[in-house]
């Protein structure tokens, strides 16, 4: 899977959340601003480009944005180690979103991370395993991660919703201090507002054979970059920094975006931390 966004993007993003203008950040780079927007627009590295001087102008570690330009990819990750996950990606528009399934393979009880554009992925794994489908975890209220809730309600109308929104019903509000048990899984929650005033991340923990944590990140952190900061960009990056680097290195990050990643790697490559 390519990464969300790609080096120009991450420019692109960090340029504009940063209040800094076209010709300033081409200054920057020693570009001109053509090359700056066609980096950009169409990923176009120029030949000749200041890492250095862009980054501490977009406020971006400069050997980690290099290193985007260079090609890093996180390393793929092997699910087989975690019993169960399924990630699945819908597409709608040329938009694409991930969401996840988890379950505990002894009581075959399953909780659901996101929707995305499409149920019915979700619901034939369901089936396919004999699944009970118990929670539905929302990491943020943007559509592309709650469209298909209406078709998964009518499919199982006694799954749990858990959300951060103030506007839900205050019986599916995540609960401070909350602990969900799926079998022998453990879900707890973390704040990551900034991209979206409602943005949380939900961790699962106690997996057999000792296999690391996962954290369900939605839109607060991708491979290599971050969600855009709709709400609070310093807020958004503060949030990332205490509530999702702080965790394990060894913790599978599941973005809503683009490809599964770690803390280990976000804090090795990832240019705006």
């Amino acid at each position: 899977m390519n990464l969300e966004d790609q080096i120009g993007d991450i420019v692109g993003k960090a340029r504009q959340m940063t209040g800094v203008t076209p010709g300033q950040a081409a200054q920057a780079a020693g570009i001109s601003e053509s090359e700056l927007a066609s980096l950009e627009t169409a990923q176009t590295v120029p030949a000749k480009i200041n890492w250095a001087g862009l980054a501490s102008k977009l406020d971006l570690n400069a050997q980690k944005l290099a290193g985007i330009a260079q090609g890093w990819r996180p390393a793929a990750e092997d699910l087989s180690r975690w019993h169960e996950i399924r990630g699945f990606t819908t597409t709608e528009d040329g938009g694409s979103v991930n969401c996840y399934l988890v379950w505990d393979e002894v009581n075959q009880e399953a909780a659901l991370f996101d929707t995305g554009f499409d149920a019915q992925p979700v619901l034939d794994c369901l089936a396919a395993n004999q699944l009970q489908l118990r929670h539905i975890f929302i990491t943020h209220s943007h559509y592309d991660h709650v469209q298909a809730l209406p078709q998964l309600r009518a499919a199982w109308p006694k799954a749990r919703v858990h959300t951060s929104s103030k506007s839900a019903p205050v019986d599916q509000r995540n609960k401070p201090s909350e602990i969900i048990h799926l079998g022998g899984l453990r879900i707890t929650y973390r704040e990551t507002p900034g991209h979206a005033e409602d943005g949380v991340t939900y961790v699962v923990g106690n997996w057999q054979e000792d296999a690391p944590h996962i954290a369900m990140v939605g839109d607060a952190i991708f491979a290599g970059s971050m969600g855009r900061g709709n709400d609070s960009w310093p807020l958004a990056r503060q949030k990332v920094r205490e509530q999702i680097l702080s965790l394990p290195a060894d913790t599978l990050l599941c973005p809503g975006h683009g490809p599964l990643t770690t803390v280990a790697e976000e804090k090795a490559h990832n240019p705006f931390f």
